[in-house]
């Protein structure tokens, strides 16, 4: 299936079809926010079969993986935004210094615009629904840009946003790179782009003469540190399973593993049989391992095979677009599969002595998205204090993003801005200081020719104290 490119001129109408709307207040009124959710949450279960469907067309996910990862944390998202945007939104009262008495401090959260949305192809439904969430919350509109690598979920997302919004509040344009050059060249009041880094930077670079504010989720090569310490048993299924999650294209997989030298065999060996209980049969003609998205991604997957020994693993099907989940050994830093995300279930295998070592190895290379620790929970905040991440797990991978009470976002070269839960509101709004004053005094103070100066000084060396 094959999708056709939205023109530049229907880009252009619909871009000036949503200012115009946003012009005219509608959307920052809380109930009518209220509303588009509800709808929004209707739309997502009429149309959850066909997404599943779809996702099962492009990618081989699975029903339980496609709610698991994708409409379940959707789902959880539209909500909480339900239950809570009166909050989020409210108006708040803020202390006031004695310089600025008897005024009144307050914070107002409003929307900021106009949003352009991009998403990538890997957790496709995820990616590109959970920040329209936000958006909608805080009052703002969305052009949506899913990825053309997926065509079905694509146009079954087209389909669905067709059906529940109008397109002067919420729309979908698709193609190719020759879309998003011509969708970088509008002005947005936002844009949130879900990823590769090379992504963003033509982003950054297109919209930085509008000096449009951007959220980047980006990726990066994300370690998994194993010390000696570790439950052997429960790491080896923890990792193998975020590994093996979309089978390993997840921007947040565990990309390298990092093993101490003493259990670096007991490690292999008990990961070999954790991957087995996870699929019996095998993964090949499992209905629960995602195949990779295209033949040019399985090619550069399979170059990386010659980067190393082969401990497990290996084999693989250009016609089903399948590779086996592979532990690569005796990897150089220098290689190639050590250079880039790998995007795919390849593990290359590293080794350390003492964990300076994987302090000193994780702080050369660029920030990653996520960071991984199995061992002592004190040996583990020791070692995050010493590096820096988007997000961390301790003797877990993945999980971080399945709680919405803490942020997720990247940082440095994985991306910039964070959002989940009342974060998503936070990215799409604007929060704006208002002070009010009264009229029925007016302090001279403040006023040339300063006559009271030194009474100012005192004031504002007591508000320093």
């Amino acid at each position: 299936m094959a999708l056709e490119n939205t023109t530049p001129e229907r880009i252009e109408e619909l871009v000036l079809k949503q200012r115009a709307f946003y012009a005219t207040g509608t959307t920052r009124d809380i109930k009518w926010r209220k509303q588009q959710l509800k709808a929004f949450n209707k739309g997502l279960a009429k149309w959850e079969k066909a997404l599943c469907d779809a996702l099962w067309q492009d990618l081989h996910k699975s029903y339980e993986e496609a709610f698991m990862t994708e409409l379940g944390l959707v789902y959880g998202e539209i909500g909480e935004a339900i239950r809570k945007v009166g909050k989020w939104a409210r108006r708040q009262r803020k202390g006031t210094p004695l310089t600025v008495l008897p005024s009144s401090s307050y914070i107002v959260r409003e929307p900021l615009g106009c949003t352009l949305i991009v998403s990538p192809w890997n957790y496709p439904v995820q990616l590109l629904l959970n920040p329209l969430v936000g958006a909608i919350a805080a009052g703002c509109t969305a052009i949506l840009k899913p990825s053309p690598y997926v065509p079905n979920v694509s146009k079954t997302l087209e389909q669905f946003i067709n059906d529940t919004f109008p397109e002067e509040f919420v729309a979908v344009v698709q193609g190719n790179r020759l879309v998003n050059g011509e969708l970088f060249k509008h002005r947005y009041d936002l844009v949130f782009l879900t990823g590769s880094p090379s992504l963003g930077r033509i982003a950054m670079e297109a919209q930085s003469k509008y000096l449009t504010p951007m959220v980047l989720e980006l990726g990066g090569k994300s370690p998994c540190i194993v010390d000696k310490e570790a439950n052997l048993t429960i790491a080896a299924r923890r990792i193998a399973w975020g590994k093996c999650l979309n089978s390993g294209q997840t921007c947040i997989a565990p990309d390298y593993l990092f093993l101490h030298e003493d259990i670096k065999d007991a490690f292999v060996e008990a990961f070999k049989k954790e991957l087995a209980g996870l699929y019996p049969n095998g993964t090949e003609t499992s209905d629960k391992f995602v195949h990779i998205v295209k033949e040019s991604a399985f090619d550069r997957l399979i170059g990386y095979l010659k980067d190393g020994k082969i401990l497990a693993g290996g084999r693989s099907n250009k016609e089903n677009l399948w590779i086996e989940p592979t532990l690569l050994d005796g990897v150089s830093p220098d290689a190639p599969v050590m250079q880039e995300e790998i995007f795919g279930p390849i593990f290359p295998i590293m080794t350390f002595k003492d964990r300076s070592e994987v302090v000193n190895f994780v702080n050369g290379r660029e920030k990653p998205l996520a960071f991984y620790y199995f061992g002592k929970g004190a040996d583990g905040w020791d070692i995050i204090g010493r590096t820096t991440s988007g997000g961390a797990c301790i003797n877990d991978t993945i999980m971080h993003i399945a709680n919405s009470n803490v942020p997720f976002g990247g940082v440095g070269n994985s991306g910039m801005g964070n959002y989940h839960s009342e974060r998503s509101f936070l990215a799409f709004s604007h929060e704006r200081s208002v002070i009010k004053s009264p009229t029925w005094i007016d302090l001279k103070f403040r006023y040339m020719p300063y006559d009271l100066f030194g009474i100012i000084k005192k004031m504002l060396m007591l508000s320093a104290d």
